[in-house]
């Protein structure tokens, strides 16, 4: 009987991108887990740790006997880049040793935890096969970040992007559509886009704030006065988000599962099209094709 070389501590996240990866985990949960709208590190065995080498090492050898051909590696679990850049490097080492078609790797990334990494670090952990990083910037406007504990603010998510760009790593960032409710909407969308103008990430997703689990502890962190904001309210919010965007070349995604309006351009190529799209969700609801409450999802 056929079991996979790697005993996961569940549940396991990954983007969406790396579906066709091979997620090791370097460590398990979130070093931060404070933010009152994530769900995804809260379990009791989710606990932050980082892996022991050994077991690690274990894990990349089972693999590597077990598996052929593998191509990509996901560092996971929340935050791979809160290890120092010395085990980073081990631990790349031993990957691309393991996996001689190996092309790419990526991890999550807090952008507290690049606040302790030099440009210089960062270049050696790309020359080592470390490719893209995974930003959740969330929100671009400090209000927002503060009342969900997010731990970062404008200038620190803006300092840790810029960081990433010097060293020619990839930097793929994600944006929760209705995070400020109705009271913070509107600069919650323009601050945001001011920081990705700021920062000119090489891909740019949007997903809408969901609480699968309830609203309760989000609330308690956030203030009374939140009201989550209705279908037309999130479009409302994407299209002043998109207005405020002056993206080079930045690949824009808002299909997630989460998403009720499809999304997918490149900006600011598309800006304009992609904008025609929300109008028309806005102003002719029946006009475009939206999912339905059911199929959508984290």
């Amino acid at each position: 009987m056929y079991s996979f070389p790697i005993d996961y501590v569940e549940p396991v996240f990954r983007p969406p991108s790396e579906e066709k990866s091979l997620i090791l985990p370097v460590t398990n949960g979130c070093s931060w887990n404070k933010c009152t709208f994530c769900e995804m590190y809260t379990q009791p065995q989710k606990k932050f740790r980082a892996r022991k080498p050994e077991d690690v090492r274990k894990d990349i050898d089972n693999a590597a006997r077990s598996l052929g051909g593998v191509k990509r590696v996901f560092l996971a679990d929340g935050d791979a880049m809160v290890l120092p850049t010395r085990r980073l490097l081990e631990i790349l080492g031993e990957l691309n040793a393991a996996f001689p078609e190996l092309q790419r790797v990526s991890s999550y990334c807090l952008p507290r935890n690049l606040a302790k990494k030099t440009v210089d670090e960062l270049k050696q952990l790309k020359e080592a096969g470390l490719k893209i990083l995974y930003i959740g910037m969330e929100s671009g406007d400090d209000e927002v970040l503060r009342r969900i504990n997010k731990g970062e603010t404008w200038e620190s998510t803006r300092s840790a992007l810029l960081k990433i760009r010097e060293a020619g790593l990839t930097s793929s960032v994600m944006v929760l559509n209705g995070l400020g409710g109705e009271t913070l909407s509107r600069q919650h969308a323009i601050n945001t886009a001011t920081l990705c103008n700021e920062t000119q990430p090489d891909y740019l997703s949007t997903l809408v704030v969901s609480f699968p689990q309830g609203e309760e502890r989000f609330r308690e962190g956030f203030g009374d006065d939140f009201e989550p904001l209705s279908q037309q309210g999130l479009f409302e919010e994407i299209r002043i988000f998109l207005e405020h965007l002056e993206l080079e070349r930045t690949v824009f995604r808002s299909d997630h599962a989460s998403n009720y309006l499809v999304l997918k351009g490149n900006l600011g190529r598309d800006k304009q099209k992609l904008l025609d799209q929300v109008n028309l969700a806005i102003t002719s609801p029946g006009a475009v094709p939206l999912r339905a409450e059911w199929q959508r999802g984290l």
